[in-house]
C-alpha cells in the first residue's frame, strides 16, 4: 500500500513538474486597448460571462493560427469550452470600441504573467462578415494587418505597439489579436469588438 502511494505521489510531481516546465500555469495575458470580451466581462460591462469573468488573462490554446489553433467557431475563447460565452456573438451586439480606418492606434495587452514571446498578430474581419455568428477564419482577412516580432523577449507587464487600423472598413468588426508563446505550443487569444 505505502509503494502505490508513493508512486501515485511520484507520478503527481513529475506531472506537475511537466505543467510548470510547459509555462502555461503560469503565462497570462489581455488586451484592453482595443478593450476585449474578456475584459469586458471582468470589469462586469457585459455579464453572464461564466468563469472568463475571474480569469480574462487565461484564454489560451493551441498555437499556429491560422494554419492550427482553436477551430472555427471556437477562435474567441481559444478553444477553451468553460470560456464558451466569449464565442458567443450575442446577436451582434458586443460592446465596441470606436476606430477609424487608415489611421494610427494603441494597441495594448496586460500580462498577469509574462513569458517568452515569438510574436503578437493582429486580424480584422472581412467587409460582409456575419457579426451574428461565431468567429471563424474565413471571415477574417487572410493576413494580419499588424504584426509585432518579439524575439523571444519576455515583455513587460503592459506592453502597447502602434499600428494602423486597416481602412475601407465600415460598421462593426471584430480584431482578434494573437499572443504566440516563443517556448509552450501555446498561444493567447483575445477578441475585440470595433466600430468605425
Amino acid at each position: 500500500m505505502r509503494q502505490k502511494i508513493g508512486t501515485a505521489l511520484v507520478a503527481l510531481g513529475v506531472a506537475g513538474a511537466s505543467l510548470m516546465a510547459t509555462g502555461s500555469a503560469s503565462s497570462h495575458g489581455y488586451t484592453d486597448s482595443p478593450i476585449s470580451r474578456q475584459k469586458l466581462c471582468a470589469n462586469g460591462t457585459v455579464t453572464g460571462c461564466g468563469n472568463i469573468q475571474w480569469e480574462p488573462q487565461s484564454v489560451e490554446g493551441l498555437k499556429g493560427f491560422p494554419g492550427a489553433g482553436p477551430a472555427d467557431g471556437k477562435i474567441c475563447s481559444g478553444g477553451n469550452g468553460p470560456f464558451a460565452q466569449l464565442d458567443d456573438p450575442r446577436g451582434g451586439n458586443w460592446p465596441a470600441t470606436q476606430v477609424s480606418g487608415g489611421q494610427s492606434y494603441t494597441f495594448r495587452w496586460q500580462f498577469t504573467a509574462r513569458h517568452r514571446t515569438t510574436d503578437f498578430k493582429y486580424y480584422i474581419t472581412k467587409n460582409g462578415w456575419d457579426r451574428t455568428k461565431p468567429l471563424t477564419r474565413a471571415a477574417l482577412d487572410p493576413q494580419p494587418f499588424l504584426t509585432v516580432p518579439y524575439n523571444s523577449q519576455q515583455p513587460p507587464a503592459t506592453l502597447s505597439h502602434q499600428g494602423t487600423i486597416p481602412s475601407g472598413k465600415s460598421g462593426k468588426h471584430l480584431v482578434l489579436a494573437v499572443w504566440t508563446v516563443a517556448d509552450t505550443a501555446n498561444a493567447f487569444y483575445a477578441c475585440s469588438d470595433v466600430q468605425f
